[in-house]
């Protein structure tokens, strides 16, 4: 073997070396979760880590604004949305997986106020919040765009309460930055769900809407079209096992046995 050959040899032969012995990648899987769920599944996706050594990154936004990045090649394997609208849009343009997709949770729409020891009332038609508002904001999520928004405005429109309060809507980017208006401050009342509400203790509920006045608040679960690893497969079955029921039930959502 010539010595050009020979040192050839070496140099890969060092190469595979280094290689070998070098740690094995993470496993890791990327979850797109409306910002409603952050502690869930945060709380979930380490529980999981824990059991399988499987690392989760998890995005948290509007689940229109998630649906966008997903239609848009976004790397996510697992998406669980607030509406059944945006896994239908994903559904209907071939960006998730149906034969994986089911219905994870369902939550309660209530109406928010810095945290106080005033008794939370029945809200109806003759619920006067443009009092209650007393000159300031009522924080809700994008109400043509945002799931929490959307329900929002229907109960609204339901109560007959809409038309007068829609001037004094203060809208932002997912329901997390509306619960953020009223835990600062910047607005005295606020929508959002029950358990945003639990998730900060500045706010208080001081009204939940009838569940009649507005579309049922599920969320939805899927694979996205890109996710092929067994890994994505296994966090969507912990997602759907007791030990991540146990979370959701700790943190105030609902459970088709409840």
């Amino acid at each position: 073997m010539s010595d050009i050959l020979r040192r050839i040899s070496l140099v890969l032969v060092t190469l595979l070396w280094s290689a070998a012995s070098l740690p094995a990648a993470a496993e890791q899987i990327t979850v797109f979760a409306a910002a409603s769920l952050k502690e869930a599944i945060d709380e979930i996706s380490s529980d999981f880590t824990r059991a399988t050594g499987i690392d989760v990154a998890a995005s948290y936004a509007g689940s229109s604004a998630l649906a966008r990045q997903i239609g848009f090649g976004a790397p996510a394997d697992v998406f669980i949305s607030a509406s059944t609208d945006w896994m239908n849009h994903l559904e209907e343009n071939n960006w998730i997986q149906p034969a994986t997709r089911f219905d994870l949770v369902g939550n309660r729409l209530v109406l928010i106020g810095p945290s106080s020891d005033a008794a939370a009332f029945d809200i109806a038609a003759d619920t006067d919040l443009i009092a209650m508002l007393a000159g300031g904001r009522l924080a809700m999520a994008l109400t043509d765009a945002v799931p929490a928004g959307i329900y929002g405005k229907a109960a609204l429109q339901a109560l007959d309460l809409w038309d007068d309060v829609a001037p004094m809507v203060a809208q932002t980017d997912n329901v997390r930055a509306a619960l953020s208006l009223v835990s600062l401050g910047a607005a005295p009342l606020g929508i959002v769900y029950a358990t945003d509400a639990l998730a900060d203790d500045k706010v208080s509920v001081r009204a939940i809407f009838p569940s009649h006045a507005h579309p049922p608040i599920i969320y939805p679960v899927a694979l996205t079209k890109r996710a092929t690893s067994p890994q994505a497969e296994a966090f969507l079955d912990y997602l759907n096992g007791d030990a991540a029921d146990k979370v959701f039930r700790e943190l105030g959502f609902l459970l088709e046995a409840d």
